[in-house]
């Protein structure tokens, strides 16, 4: 059992840093309630057991202090309606005398939601005084938000100093990130496949560095695939690249020969003659695109290929789209993908998924419930697979 699951919070006030950071439209109605549900199992927990519940969040980027379409205001309905109907209160401020005057109050089984963090410049610059502002609200100090977990911020990695080590932990669903993680990156069953898309070498270098001590085969797709082509010598036409990353890729190459570890790069392409959804298409070999025309999707080949690596693979991670999904016409390398992680995950390999977009393409194609983990946090977990160390689990770590 985990230490969140063993402790009573009978009769004390749980201040947890939740990731309540969902989009709005115009109306100011949630868009996605994805990452609040993600937080009710342990918001349950603690009610369940008698525990009063104090939620602290940031919602956007406010710029200069507090601004109406950045209030977690506007969250309390949908949270008590997620939360079966228990009285949510809301605090006008996360600190200060009326924030704690409504924490005081607070009785069993009821939820205090506290107003924008980021409403003061200090939570971002991890000013120490905010911190102990903040843990005044409650008993035990609970983070359960991994996807600011990479950030030092006050209320992710300063706060805890001011909690004894038998009163500061993870929330349930911070617990299943980081193991999840682990899993992949200490545990990991061989063949190891990662799949890493997206649109530039530059933002994955630090991620594939560090998997190629680790993974079997990687497979790489979306637009940091054309870089490596030009690399290689190949025409990519007008494909994205990177020209000051040519040397980079090279030597990405060279390292994976080195260590014995298969780079999968895509065969063919779907290629456009512009960017956009009514563009013409066509199919070509992804070191021969003709000029004018640019690699959005991997094409027929590619994808048989990549779906025979998952299939055999034991351990998945998925970072990163193969084309651009969010058009029909470019959207069939990536759902192969999610089909075949799907498929590896049926014949038992674990299979974590992360990163927005990838998270946003399991969920588009119906896959989200057919692969082992879906994480919410998309900065924290490439920066966790880089090897660095994230504050906001260093700081519950270290007791």
């Amino acid at each position: 059992m985990s230490k969140f699951s063993d402790y009573n919070f009978k009769g004390q006030k749980a201040l947890i840093r939740v990731d309540f950071n969902v989009p709005l439209n115009e109306q100011l109605e949630i868009t996605s309630d994805a990452r609040m549900k993600a937080a009710v199992p342990t918001i349950k927990k603690i009610l369940a057991d008698g525990g009063k519940v104090i939620l602290m969040s940031h919602l956007g980027r406010p710029k200069n202090g507090p601004e109406d379409k950045f209030s977690l205001r506007h969250l309390v309905n949908h949270l008590s309606h997620l939360l079966g109907g228990v009285t949510v209160h809301f605090a006008n401020d996360c600190i200060g005398e009326q924030a704690y005057q409504l924490a005081d109050a607070l009785k069993e089984g009821e939820v205090l939601l506290l107003e924008n963090l980021r409403f003061y410049k200090e939570e971002e610059k991890g000013d120490e005084a905010f911190a102990e502002k903040l843990s005044k609200l409650g008993d035990v100090y609970i983070n359960d938000a991994f996807g600011t977990a990479h950030r030092a911020h006050a209320s992710t990695a300063i706060i805890a100093k001011f909690f004894p080590a038998d009163k500061k932990m993870f929330g349930l669903l911070m617990e299943a990130e980081v193991s999840s993680a682990q899993k992949v990156l200490n545990e990991a069953q061989k063949p190891f496949t990662a799949i890493l898309g997206g649109a530039k070498i530059s933002d994955k270098i630090l991620i594939i560095e560090n998997l190629m001590e680790k993974a079997t085969d990687i497979i790489i797709g979306g637009g940091m695939a054309y870089t490596f082509f030009k690399a290689l010598g190949g025409n990519i036409g007008a494909s994205l690249c990177e020209e000051d990353r040519l040397e980079t890729a090279k030597e990405i190459l060279e390292k994976a020969k080195a260590k014995n570890v298969n780079i999968h790069l895509p065969v063919d392409s779907i290629i456009a003659d512009k960017f956009a959804a009514d563009a013409q298409t066509a199919e070509a070999a992804s070191d021969n695109i003709p000029e004018g025309w640019m690699g959005l999707d991997i094409a027929e080949k590619a994808r048989a290929q990549f779906a025979d690596v998952i299939k055999n693979a034991k351990t998945i991670l998925w970072n990163g789209p193969m084309g651009v999904f969010e058009m029909e016409k470019f959207q069939a390398g990536t759902k192969t993908i999610a089909e075949a992680v799907a498929a590896a995950t049926q014949n038992g390999a674990f299979s974590l998924v992360g990163g927005g977009d990838s998270v946003a393409a399991v969920n588009k194609f119906g896959y989200a419930d057919k692969v082992s983990y879906v994480s919410t946090g998309g900065g924290a977990m490439l920066e966790f697979f880089e090897g660095k160390e994230l504050p906001g689990i260093a700081a519950i770590n270290k007791g």
